[in-house]
């Protein structure tokens, strides 16, 4: 039930991004970088290249990933930024960003489940990758 739940929740607040998101961090000063090796568009739906989202607080640091695109597929996820300052973010983030990862490769998208004991990492995560997949379209 929470799960359930929970996923509802993050549904809502991707319409609302989706809807209200665009003109209200359009205002924010965050700078990113895109690297866009090919403009190709695949029968999946994201164009081959590789696409960065905006910085994103994770309460304890920041979270920035890029996604890399090939055969408008998900090929990879790297993190550009995120907190590894205190020991506690180490182990948080060591655990967390491999699953992070391999989930989004996975669903071929920034739905992902938030993992426990990271959720301001996975929410994170999940927004910045969002953001980087609406650049891929």
């Amino acid at each position: 039930m929470m799960k359930i739940l929970l996923s509802v929740i993050v549904i809502i607040g991707f319409v609302v991004y989706a809807f209200l998101g665009k003109n209200v961090t359009q205002s924010l000063p965050v700078k990113t970088k895109e690297t866009v090796s090919s403009s190709s568009v695949s029968t999946s739906g994201y164009k081959d290249g590789s696409y960065t989202g905006k910085a994103t607080d994770a309460f304890y640091g920041t979270i920035q990933v890029q996604a890399k695109i090939q055969n408008g597929k998900i090929a990879d996820v790297q993190f550009l930024q995120y907190p590894h300052d205190q020991d506690t973010s180490i182990q948080v983030n060591n655990a967390a960003m491999p699953q992070l990862k391999q989930e989004a490769i996975a669903a071929q998208s920034a739905t992902v489940d938030v993992v426990s004991g990271a959720t301001q990492t996975s929410q994170a995560f999940k927004e910045s990758l969002a953001d980087a997949l609406s650049q891929a379209q």
